[in-house]
């Protein structure tokens, strides 16, 4: 099994959904489940369908669903009381759990979905259009730099004309943030001597001979010549070689050249956080409506966007300074600081660098606890598996990919929850070391 079974599958899957008269699109929260929720209902342009936006796939969402007739899950599907439904069709990239429904997913061809394909890449190759929707939605999961499929895919889109690929500065806001601001308000990483001061950031651009305007408009560096790039990716540079935070400063970059330009909709990566935006704080129809080229939804959006990459910068502070060595794991107690929405991408950016995994917990809105966790893809443990294991020894639900998993689980058994999670974690670096010595 491959690539080409794959795309074979993929086609199939569009056949099973056509057949559908008024399907339900019932799609995940996040960037890559409303970039694959938006892909799918863009296909279904002029034909009747509904769409549903949802955070889990657990046994409530699954009872709200039994009187509907036919149903896309995109995203979602992993729980295996789907079979209890009437017509349905899984569009999904994670690990697989049998439902005796079709399914059309890159794990079952041999394509990691953890790494080279996500939902949204998926729901790209079953309808053949939107490439830059699945970009934005392989970068939403972290899968960058991008590899086997999603490289395919977006060398389609660059021959479509829906991306354009360069080698660049990686900051965020290239070309929706004034210049000014771009260097003052990076946090990925953060600039030493300029971070949060407008008026430092100001100076470092005049000492480098760099015009912060044009005419009445103010510059953004995608303004930029490439001399005027050179000195100011150099300035950067030194100013980052004390903290050795170089190595991810400059790659890869994919501007969306059908999306509004100066918005932060024409960088991939910016639109990518725009959808987490929408979706983390309860507007998936939001996310979608953007997707779409709706522009009152992405004026909506902005104002979601500046609330959301602040509670990231204020969680990130709280977990640097609040996270606990567990021995097998690192843990984070967020409950009642970190929304819910947002502890998995905290993790993410804690992680960085870390050997071992991450576990964060926070709040669950049913009165449950909420968990996700992240790992290093080197380390070769399948956290996945240990969501999974851990939180259904617990009476909770788990699962995800290999570095990227979460959970829900009872609030009173998080002792029990927490031991699961160390045995299994064990457990799998045990594997790994007789699998290395075998």
């Amino acid at each position: 099994m491959g690539f080409a079974e794959f795309e074979e599958a993929a086609r199939e899957a569009k056949k099973i959904a056509f057949s559908f008269s008024d399907p339900l699109i019932v799609h995940h929260y996040d960037a890559d489940g409303l970039s694959s929720g938006a892909i799918v209902k863009s296909a279904f342009l002029g034909r009747e369908h509904r769409m549903r936006g949802i955070k889990k796939l657990d046994d409530a969402a699954i009872e709200k669903l039994m009187g509907e007739k036919e149903v896309i899950f995109v995203d979602l599907g992993n729980n295996e009381r789907v079979r209890e439904l009437k017509d349905v069709l899984i569009i999904d990239h994670h690990q697989i759990k049998e439902t005796g429904k079709p399914q059309i997913n890159p794990m079952l061809y041999g394509v990691d979905g953890g790494s080279e394909l996500s939902s949204s890449g998926t729901a790209y190759f079953v309808f053949g259009k939107n490439a830059d929707l699945g970009l934005v939605g392989a970068l939403g999961d972290m899968q960058y730099p991008l590899i086997g499929a999603n490289r395919i895919m977006c060398e389609r889109g660059i021959a479509g004309g829906e991306i354009k690929k360069e080698i660049d500065l990686r900051f965020y806001g290239r070309f929706s943030r004034p210049l000014v601001q771009f260097l003052a308000y990076s946090d990925e990483p953060s600039i030493p001597g300029v971070a949060y001061s407008e008026e430092r950031a100001q100076k470092l651009l005049e000492d480098l001979g760099i015009s912060i305007r044009k005419g009445e408009e103010w510059r953004v560096y995608a303004d930029l010549d490439l001399d005027e790039k050179k000195k100011l990716v150099s300035a950067i540079a030194e100013l980052l070689s004390a903290r050795r935070r170089t190595e991810n400063l400059v790659g890869e970059v994919y501007d969306l050249p059908k999306r509004p330009r100066k918005s932060a909709l024409y960088d991939a990566h910016e639109f990518s956080t725009v959808l987490n935006a929408c979706g983390r704080h309860g507007k998936p129809e939001l996310g979608i409506a953007v997707c779409l080229g709706d522009e009152a939804a992405y004026l909506e959006a902005s104002s979601f966007l500046a609330l959301h990459k602040r509670m990231i910068r204020e969680g990130v502070l709280f977990a640097r300074a609040s996270m606990a060595d567990l021995g097998s794991f690192l843990f984070l107690d967020a409950r009642g600081t970190i929304d819910e929405g947002i502890i998995g991408v905290v993790c993410g950016m804690v992680l960085q660098g870390a050997q071992k995994p991450f576990i964060g917990i926070a709040d669950g809105e049913a009165g449950d606890i909420k968990v996700s966790s992240r790992v290093g893809r080197k380390t070769g443990i399948n956290l996945g598996n240990v969501m999974s294991c851990a939180a259904g020894k617990v009476g909770g639900i788990g699962g995800g990919h290999s570095v990227a998993a979460g959970a829900s689980i009872p609030k009173e058994r998080l002792d029990e929850f927490l031991i699961q999670a160390r045995d299994f974690i064990e457990m799998e670096k045990e594997a790994i070391r007789q699998k290395a010595k075998d």
